[in-house]
């Protein structure tokens, strides 16, 4: 008798009289109809196979236990077999569709390495290895076999990471237990079946009907597309009013079809009017065809309402996305959690994490490759950042672009890096679409059980190269000679059902059929010009010109009640002594003969425009309390630790104030509040970088999120970014914001550039933006904010400024100008360098300077061409004009603004530059180099070392530098 046999015995030993007659009817119905009797049934006889026909196959219970030491040896042993189960069961497991062999550590899972027989553990009671083991597991043989088929299946589960013990305790449960996730009904398995089909046929229909076109296929992981409507169908169920989908190339159009509803025709229409692919070998779409900016088919989002029976209804969104992949990851937490959030109240936000929920889908290549999702990852639960948790997917077809796995990460598997953030992860054969289910419906209630993150590492394969032009056989000749031989899942899946006697062949036929039908209907539409949707229309360019300038003034008197509220806090709560007087100073800053400083004109248009309506959220690494210690908007009781946020008690306030200090991240934190203000565009979201060129680090979102998603995706944002930029001598990296990397992407009036010298035009350019919020003429606004300009007293402002002006693109030197026709030099600069420019102006008023004039270029872009051109057409004795900048001559706004100023300078006018030479690093990190440059530009703009007062020397007196 073999060890299996023997084992069904023990099993059916447990059954007789009655019990035994009523289990043999129960295996008769099985035999007839699987899907008729309960689940724990199915399970009983899929594993021991059909009860015995007498209560003579019995056997006796195993030898009794005793007390030695040997047993004891034994017991542990056991246990840690049982352990090892649960540990490296994954590592056995049937999880990969092409390699069936496993990994040398299943080895772990025998009772042999633990110097144990097959009665030793019969002599073992289940319950000493297994804690709650089923009723019908009595033995540790019984416990081993069942154990080792729980973790060993198509389904494997790495939960040892997880160090909360009741939420361990509920994984492991989930993966012992024999009816949780419920098993799919008879209706659910063929209307699986049918989806498989009708994901198949859509990209074999593309295959031939568009030969050579890219589509980046999801073939070897369609299960895929029905794993999305199953989380669709729970996160509806739970009360979600919102699904955001984020994902890469691979796959897309079938889920854009599918899950979105995009209907075929449009799809097929955008794939006819390609551009040819020998013109265009990369990318393509019909608006790079017809000249028009936009983005390629697989990259374009799409949002879809859907309905869960008759009362529950969510909308679907997929997101944008350049090839940059995992960049959206950050975008669509964003976008969770701007629709979980309630922002129509004072004070913090209201958060509803079951309002929303996140759907990240990356590549096995891409998961542990690209930093970005490990920044995404560690912003999971955080207090500004978190959403109740994400459910993730890993694509897994294997292959980065055309290499192997061993090529592209040094971890065993590709989902590896979760471990570090206790994400618990499930690995599943995309070959078994009814596996891949349960492990959808298990992340699906652990997300909302416990509000966290869940993987699912979907591992198949990819039936074509990297895309449809590819010849993956050239890098991969042995993986592709499996594959040329592997049938397809949906065929699979339909021989499983016909064994099983649930469909039969003529019903495949007619599912695959009625898929291919619907398909050639569509194409035959397309072909027609009788899109569903109407005709399919290129791209619409982005519109340019004046936006509307709303009056950002404040009474004087309602600033002044603002700020005494400000200064206000509740009775008991200690304000650390140091910071006090530094916040007492601002008690009389709006009075007359008073400045305010830069911090206050900032909390004071924060106030303003929450009183007006309109949330806020600010983030930035130590954005509370500002990089210079400027801000405080959050107080910190100095005995209690306790946190006060005196605009959250402001009167009057209509709307929520978050302000977030954001971990040691960039690219991450900006995609998130690039995406919570896309979502929300009503809100006014800010980030801070703690220094200017400290942005270069989430260089992707400015490039390809920011910059270009309006042109691209008709993508609204409002999104201002505020970069610390000045040179004060503290070296390369505490110096430049890069302003010329934004002037550079500047192009179609995509988003506002501006470097500031004074508290009430900062004042006034965020009301500016704020009122922007939710217009059609909303755009980025991107801010090179002070350093030490932020205590200076020349960028203070009087509250008079506040209360009456508004935000001016072109601003003169108040010092100069009162006889403009004498004027033979015009400098034009902006930021730092004009406040510099004025402190020498005030150092040496003897001097005679109505030869030259001074204008600060407040904003960059859209150059103000306008209002320069005004200011020029008053000076009829100009000889030059120069740019002065403090940056080298390759960085800063020279080269942006050399052309545009040369366009509008008068005949027989100059234009030169004045400032540092051309250089590879941004500035010196000697002090003294420093200060030796600076001052020679100075001198150099002002012409202080000339001995006549009154001349301006001619352009080739002075070098240019």
């Amino acid at each position: 008798m073999s060890a299996n046999e023997s084992y069904n015995e023990s099993v059916w030993s447990r059954y007789y009289g009655p019990n035994l007659g009523y289990i043999q009817e129960k295996y008769e119905q099985f035999a007839g109809d699987p899907s008729s009797v309960e689940a724990h049934y199915r399970e009983l006889f899929a594993i021991y196979g059909p009860p015995p026909l007498t209560s003579e196959a019995a056997r006796t219970p195993g030898p009794s236990l005793s007390g030695d030491t040997d047993w004891l040896r034994k017991a542990v042993r056991a246990s840690k077999l049982i352990a090892n189960i649960r540990i490296f069961g994954h590592l056995a497991a049937d999880i990969d569709p092409l390699e069936p062999d496993h990994d040398s550590m299943a080895k772990w899972l025998n009772p042999e390495t633990y110097e144990l027989t097959r009665e030793d553990l019969l002599a073992l009671p289940a319950s000493l290895l297994w804690e709650n083991a089923p009723q019908d597991v009595q033995t540790g043989w019984d416990a081993y076999h069942r154990m080792r088929q729980a973790y060993t299946k198509t389904i494997a589960y790495e939960f040892g990471h997880v160090h909360d013990e009741r939420e361990l305790r509920w994984l492991n449960n989930q993966a012992e237990s024999a009816t949780s996730p419920a098993p799919l009904t008879a209706a659910e398995r063929k209307a699986l079946l049918n989806r498989l089909i009708e994901v198949e046929y859509f990209e074999t229909f593309l295959h031939k009907t568009f030969v050579g076109q890219k589509r980046f296929s999801l073939e070897g992981t369609d299960v895929l597309v029905p794993m999305l409507d199953e989380i669709v169908r729970a996160a509806a169920h739970d009360g979600a009013e919102h699904i955001l989908m984020g994902m890469a190339h691979r796959g897309r159009l079938n889920v854009l079809a599918h899950i979105l509803g995009k209907p075929y025709d449009i799809i097929f229409s955008e794939f006819h009017h390609s551009p040819n692919k020998e013109l265009f070998p990369s990318e393509g779409s019909m608006g790079i065809n017809y000249g028009w900016t936009g983005d390629v088919k697989y990259h374009l989002g799409a949002d879809r309402a859907v309905h869960e029976g008759e009362t529950v209804r969510a909308r679907l969104t997929l997101a944008n996305n350049p090839s940059h992949l995992e960049f959206v990851n950050p975008v669509v937490e964003g976008f969770t959690r701007a629709a979980q959030e309630d922002r129509s109240a004072p004070g913090l936000p209201g958060l509803d994490t079951n309002k929303a929920m996140a759907v990240l889908m990356h590549g096995d290549a891409a998961f542990p490759g690209e930093g970005i999702v490990a920044e995404t990852l560690n912003i999971g639960k955080l207090n500004g950042y978190q959403n109740g948790g994400t459910i993730h997917i890993i694509v897994n077809n294997r292959i980065g672009f055309t290499t192997e796995s061993e090529d592209s990460r040094s971890t065993h598997y590709a989902s590896d890096l979760a471990k570090g953030y206790e994400i618990p992860i499930v690995h599943v054969n995309a070959d078994d679409p009814e596996a891949c289910i349960a492990a959808v419906r298990l992340a699906s209630a652990y997300r909302s059980l416990f509000k966290k993150d869940f993987l699912i590492d979907l591992v198949g394969y990819r039936r074509h190269g990297h895309n449809e032009m590819d010849d993956p056989e050239m890098t991969q000749p042995i993986v592709y000679g499996k594959v040329k031989n592997h049938p397809t899942v949906y065929r699979i899946y339909a021989q499983r059902l016909e064994h099983e006697k649930l469909v039969t062949l003529e019903e495949v036929a007619k599912m695959s059929g009625e898929a291919e039908n619907v398909l050639q209907q569509a194409y035959e539409r397309m072909k027609e010009g009788k899109q569903k949707n109407g005709e399919v229309k290129a791209a619409v360019a982005v519109q340019t010109g004046e936006s509307r300038t709303p009056a950002t003034a404040v009474p004087l008197g309602r600033l002044q009640s603002i700020n005494r509220q400000l200064l206000s806090v509740p009775d008991g709560f200690k304000v650390y002594p140091k910071l006090q007087r530094i916040l007492q100073r601002r008690k009389d800053l709006l009075n007359d003969g008073e400045k305010v400083d830069w911090a206050l004109a900032e909390t004071l248009a924060f106030a303003t425009i929450l009183q007006d309506g309109t949330p806020i959220r600010l983030s930035g690494q130590d954005a509370q309390r500002g990089t210079f210690s400027q801000r405080h908007l959050v107080l910190h009781d100095s005995d209690s630790g306790a946190l006060f946020a005196p605009l959250h008690q402001l009167e009057d306030a209509r709307a929520s104030f978050g302000v977030y200090n954001s971990p040691l991240s960039e690219a991450s934190v900006l995609g998130y509040e690039y995406g919570y203000n896309v979502f929300a565009p009503e809100t006014f979201v800010l980030w801070e970088a703690q220094y200017g060129d400290f942005a270069n680090a989430a260089q992707v979102i400015f490039d390809q999120f920011i910059s270009a998603g309006r042109a691209k995706w008709t993508q609204r944002s409002n999104l201002t970014i505020l970069l610390p930029h000045g040179y004060e001598g503290q070296g390369p990296e505490h110096s430049s914001g890069r302003m010329e990397r934004y002037l550079q992407l500047s192009a179609e009036e995509n988003w506002t550039v501006a470097n500031l010298t004074s508290a009430a035009q900062y004042f006034h350019l965020l009301r500016r933006q704020a009122s922007l919020c939710g217009q059609a003429d909303a755009r980025p606004l991107v801010i090179m904010t002070p350093k030490s300009l932020i205590r200076n007293p020349r960028s203070a402002s009087s509250g008079m400024e506040l209360a009456s002006s508004q935000f001016e693109a072109v601003f003169p030197e108040p010092l100069l100008g009162q006889k403009p026709g004498e004027v033979k030099r015009l400098v034009v600069c902006s930021g730092k360098i004009a406040i510099d420019l004025e402190t020498e102006l005030e150092a040496a008023q003897g001097r005679d300077w109505s030869w030259l004039h001074i204008l600060r270029l407040e904003q960059l872009y859209p150059f103000p061409e306008r209002e320069l051109a005004a200011h020029l057409s008053s000076f009829g004795s100009l000889q030059e004009i120069v740019w002065v900048q403090e940056e080298p001559k390759n960085m800063g706004a020279w080269s942006y603004a050399e052309p545009r100023l040369r366009a509008i300078a008068p005949a027989h006018t100059g234009v030169r530059y004045i400032g540092r030479p051309e250089r590879s690093s941004p500035a010196s990190g000697y002090a003294d180099v420093h200060s030796f440059e600076q001052r020679r530009i100075v001198t150099e703009a002002l012409n202080l070392n000339s001995q006549a007062k009154a001349a301006v020397p001619s352009p080739s007196e002075t070098v240019s530098r």
